[in-house]
């Protein structure tokens, strides 16, 4: 895992280093160059610049999924509100005469 704390520092965490496996990854030049210049601007090796790059998008799929979820969970709270609304009006209406 890379941990970025400063700009041009990045942390790694030991067990996954130990965990990692090799594989073979074949880009155009311009993908290429734009991971080269990921890894200068990180401070780190190309491998360790793919590995962040799947974690965040990984990451931004967790929380689009989470905000999916929340919204999902607003809309049933305004349904069930709609719902009671109208209980409580007639709780008020009487309670206030």
């Amino acid at each position: 895992m890379i941990d970025v704390m400063t700009p041009g520092m990045v942390g790694f965490d030991r067990e996954e280093v130990l965990a990692m496996e090799k594989i073979t990854v074949s880009l155009p030049s311009p993908l290429l160059a734009v991971l080269d210049g990921l890894a200068r601007k990180w401070s780190t090796t190309r491998s360790d610049a793919v590995a962040e790059l799947i974690r965040r998008v990984e990451q931004e799929e967790l929380e689009e999924q989470l905000k999916e979820g929340y919204l999902a969970l607003a809309e049933a709270n305004r349904k069930d509100a709609g719902f009671f609304l109208h209980a409580q009006a007639e709780v008020v209406l009487r309670d206030g005469n």
